[in-house]
């Protein structure tokens, strides 16, 4: 892993090829990012580097998280980043990465935390099938159904598809293809679709396949 930048997630659109083509693009806000700093592995014990995204205002920083902005000589951002580079010569304190970083037909892995759909059902959650809609049945069709749990094991066993929590997990797609860079408006557009809503925070960097 060579390149890597922190976006926001636009929204999708389609895209035409000179042969007409339609292609389904999401739309990503691609820094720019200033370098916050570089770790070592004679100092930090690994070798890393640290960007930041979206700039905030000083006061709503305290000043441990200040402090690092003002030693890079950079301004305060929301949201900052580690990313575990093969070589980082290209890269200084106090500079910035652009979307010009990637070009198109570039192959990327796209990390974002998934849409919540709050408390969700074994249907929603894990897709399983319905009860019948027979006589006997009821009164409630779209239950997990029995445990099979009898006297022996007398409990239900770790990791059972049942309701919960579904969504607002961290998601890697791998393996998707840039189309467009548009280094004017500092977005890059990736075929298909990437991890969580319109408006969260998503990072981009080689892929590893």
């Amino acid at each position: 892993m060579n390149k890597a930048i922190i976006g926001r997630k636009a929204g999708m659109t389609q895209i035409f090829t000179a042969e007409g083509k339609v292609i389904p693009v999401t739309v990503i806000e691609a820094g720019p990012c200033p370098v916050v700093q570089i770790k070592t592995v004679e100092k930090d014990g690994y070798a890393a580097l640290k960007l930041g995204f979206d700039e905030t205002d000083e006061k709503s920083l305290n000043k441990p998280e200040l402090g690092q902005f003002k030693k890079a000589g950079v301004k305060p951002c929301k949201v900052l980043k580690e990313f575990r580079l093969a070589d980082l010569s290209s890269y200084s304190v106090g500079g910035e990465v652009k979307a010009d970083v990637f070009a198109a037909g570039d192959k990327v892995d796209v990390h974002g935390v998934s849409k919540g759909h709050g408390f969700s059902g074994v249907i929603k959650r894990w897709n399983q099938h319905r009860l019948k809609e027979t006589h006997g049945v009821g009164p409630v069709h779209r239950e997990p159904g029995s445990m099979g749990a009898n006297s022996s094991p007398s409990r239900v066993f770790k990791n059972k598809r049942l309701p919960g929590q579904y969504g607002v997990e961290h998601v890697t797609v791998q393996n998707l293809e840039i189309v467009r860079v548009d280094v004017a408006r500092n977005c890059i557009l990736i075929k298909g679709s990437v991890p969580g809503p319109e408006g969260s925070v998503v990072t981009i960097n080689d892929t590893v396949k």
